[in-house]
């Protein structure tokens, strides 16, 4: 089971998300992009800072993602912040899509990856954290940090 994740190639991860949401349940999607998209998220020119990704038309969208202009496309590149497709299956988009609708969640993006060959996209259903539970989760992982310097210290002497 070791080298079950020894094929993924992380490409962009969103950290902030993990702050500012809590996120509940994740999902694999596949990406449609163009050849210079590709390009440049090989490049490791993707930002998924503000982005977002929404249920419209029974399809589902990743919005406001930046993937930067590949540096050899010349006038075939792409737009750089343009919506893309995200491959679910239908009842994945369903299923998404009345949890969003009723509950007030949102799809967030967590991270882009390179999984055998292929551009996937790791979308999480996430619910927004109020500003004191951001602060209770850095004092807890603070706390957490020192227990473990404290256990490090104590086997060192």
């Amino acid at each position: 089971m070791a080298d079950e994740h020894a094929h993924i190639k992380i490409l962009a991860d969103n950290r902030k998300a993990r702050h500012d949401y809590f996120l509940l349940e994740r999902y694999e999607a596949g990406l449609v992009l163009t050849g210079t998209e590709v390009k440049a998220a090989r490049n490791g020119q993707i930002q998924l800072r503000d982005g977002y990704a929404e249920i419209a038309g029974n399809e589902a969208w990743l919005v406001n993602v930046h993937i930067g202009h590949y540096s050899h496309g010349n006038i075939w590149n792409h737009p750089i912040d343009r919506r893309r497709k995200l491959l679910l299956h239908r009842q994945e988009i369903d299923k998404l899509a009345g949890k969003t609708r009723e509950r007030g969640l949102t799809l967030i993006p967590t991270k882009i990856y390179l999984k055998d060959g292929r551009i996937k996209c790791e979308i999480a259903l996430a619910r927004g954290r109020k500003q004191h539970d951001k602060r209770e989760a850095i004092r807890a992982r603070e706390r957490e940090t020192e227990a473990r310097e404290a256990i490090r210290r104590r086997a060192g002497q």
